[in-house]
């Protein structure tokens, strides 16, 4: 997979970088496996606004992901890799032996044509999933459980992967994305390899227009505000007024808690991700 450098034509496209999609193989998606997504524009079921900076967008669909993987012992084989607008990677579409169809995320370098399955003990290759029991310390493994028969919560991003450092008595530690190492049951289980379209993070929108097609709003400045709009608005000049960082509501922005100690999962985590 390539990045597209775009023409300098258009003060739109001078900056933007794309991902290539000659990887894809199919445009339109698998009816039985989507269902439409209506856009709720940052608002709840009493139209109050609960996240700000959201709505318009291009319509979407959603596609039903098998993150569970619990068909055991089933071989599928690949028959097509698309594109999914509600993730940043590729999605892959399998056809089991009984005819069946199932999407799962796409791990780097698998291929159309190429064989996955899900088992207590199965090849050690990128696609399979298996329990962190039967899995070699120093393999890179994605689309984690956090609980058994839940489905996988973790390392599910473009790119992103964990590392299983060592197992112990009933855990194995796994270094996350972000640096931080958790214990996890070895119990759970994980997809081998490292989730595909690895460039993503290389993109560049370039233009407001492909902001707003993300179905991101504008955000504007708490500074550029009046008064009674923001803790930061009004003054003469470019001035918050010698005050602190804070929210539009006066909560402080920087160096305030917000976790509630009582939702703890410190027990877990062995090692937090570094500062950045």
């Amino acid at each position: 997979m390539a990045l597209k450098v775009l023409k300098n034509g258009t003060p739109g496209t001078r900056f933007a970088v794309r991902v290539s999609t000659n990887d894809i193989t199919r445009e339109k998606p698998e009816k039985s496996l989507v269902v439409g997504l209506r856009s709720h524009g940052g608002r709840n079921n009493q139209g109050r606004i609960t996240v700000r900076h959201r709505g318009g967008g291009h319509k979407r669909k959603y596609r039903f992901i098998d993150f569970k993987r619990d068909k055991y012992d089933a071989p599928a084989k690949v028959i097509t890799i698309e594109y999914d607008p509600n993730r940043s990677c590729r999605i892959v579409l399998l056809q089991y032996d009984d005819g069946e169809k199932r999407y799962i995320l796409q791990p780097d370098g698998l291929k159309v044509g190429d064989t996955v399955i899900s088992g207590e003990s199965v090849k050690l290759s990128v696609g399979n999933c298996m329990p962190l029991a039967k899995i070699p310390e120093g393999t890179m493994v994605h689309n984690i459980e956090l609980t058994r028969g839940l489905g996988g919560q973790l390392a599910r991003s473009a790119g992103s992967y964990a590392e299983l450092k060592v197992k112990e008595k009933k855990y194995g530690h796994l270094k996350m994305p972000s640096g931080e190492i958790r214990r996890v049951s070895i119990n759970c289980r994980a997809t081998i390899g490292q989730v595909g379209n690895i460039e993503h993070n290389a993109i560049v929108l370039g233009s407001a227009g492909s902001k707003r097609k993300l179905g991101i709003r504008p955000t504007v400045r708490g500074v550029a505000m009046n008064t009674c709009d923001h803790p930061h608005g009004g003054g003469r000049g470019k001035s918050k007024g010698k005050k602190h960082p804070q929210s539009p509501w006066g909560k402080p922005c920087k160096g305030y808690r917000t976790r509630n100690a009582k939702k703890s999962s410190s027990s877990m985590i062995i090692r937090r991700r570094p500062n950045k």
